[in-house]
């Protein structure tokens, strides 16, 4: 842990620190060349494994442009640690939010975000070397004063458009969120596109419902030995939530990675029709 007080680069003063996880640390800190408040993401594990992770989080934030990703601005070793410098974004992140008021966010919020991630997603998955986030979740998300959703916490993407010419340049670390990751990618086999839809519309589905998904692998046990999946749809968990929104959900969440859409453009168009997959929401309840 980094101290308060404490000067990194000469430049940056950490204020406090307001998270810590497996892979490490995030500070709230004052740019005294610039007088404004940033971020910073410290890699508690030297490992090199993890090394490479926050090296490549750092390459793949500074090269990709899009409102709802964190603008990275400086990468730096010093301390025996390693530093990610970012736009700091205010407030708690959604699932705090979900915990504080105990109870789900109006439908027509999330439907708003959905939007903004898919085009977030379609942005991400459309580059040179796709890049897969692979931890989506409400952990990861915040939003601006303005309204606008934020995706956080690339250390687990899979995928580095500066370097699309060097194979080992998509490798990524092992890891998942269990109850917001797809089958594949818990069982380790490949993480593609339709992973990160599975685990947006997991995210999507405890932001409208306010409760935690049945996870990939429970379900998963569940039809191997001829029982039910245990998957609620979301409108029977809230009668308000409309039917083909719920059906949406149920088809991005599909145990089988080829029947869920095969694109966040795919996802959004399903949405835009929503009324037309009711259906998937009628006869996961039956």
């Amino acid at each position: 842990m980094i101290e308060t007080g404490n000067i990194l680069q000469r430049r940056y003063r950490i204020d406090k620190q307001i998270g810590q996880g497996g892979m490490g640390a995030v500070y709230v800190a004052t740019d005294e060349r610039f007088g404004s408040t940033v971020a910073i993401k410290e890699t508690l594990c030297m490992d090199d494994n993890y090394r490479k992770a926050l090296e490549r989080e750092a390459r793949l934030l500074n090269s990709l442009k899009h409102g709802a990703l964190p603008r990275v601005t400086d990468h730096f070793l010093e301390r025996d640690g390693q530093f990610l410098v970012m736009e700091y974004i205010p407030g708690e992140d959604l699932c705090a939010i979900l915990e504080e008021q105990g109870g789900p966010f109006p439908i027509e919020t999330v439907l708003d975000w959905t939007d903004q991630l898919l085009d977030a997603l379609e942005f991400l998955h459309t580059q040179s070397v796709p890049v897969i986030h692979r931890d989506i979740k409400p952990q990861n998300l915040k939003v601006t004063p303005a309204g606008k959703i934020v995706l956080l916490d690339f250390g687990l993407a899979k995928g580095n458009p500066t370097d699309a010419g060097v194979q080992t340049a998509a490798k990524s670390i092992f890891g998942y969120s269990r109850n917001y990751a797809s089958l594949e990618q818990i069982q380790g086999t490949g993480t593609d596109p339709r992973s990160d839809l599975y685990s947006l519309a997991a995210t999507l589905y405890h932001l409208i419902t306010g409760q935690t998904p049945e996870d990939a692998l429970t379900r998963a046990m569940a039809v191997l030995n001829q029982q039910p999946d245990p998957l609620v749809p979301a409108n029977a968990l809230r009668a308000e939530v409309p039917a083909g929104f719920a059906g949406v959900l149920q088809r991005a969440m599909d145990l089988n990675a080829s029947s869920r859409p095969a694109s966040a453009r795919e996802m959004r168009a399903m949405l835009r029709d929503m009324d037309s997959y009711a259906q998937f929401a009628a006869d996961a309840n039956a």
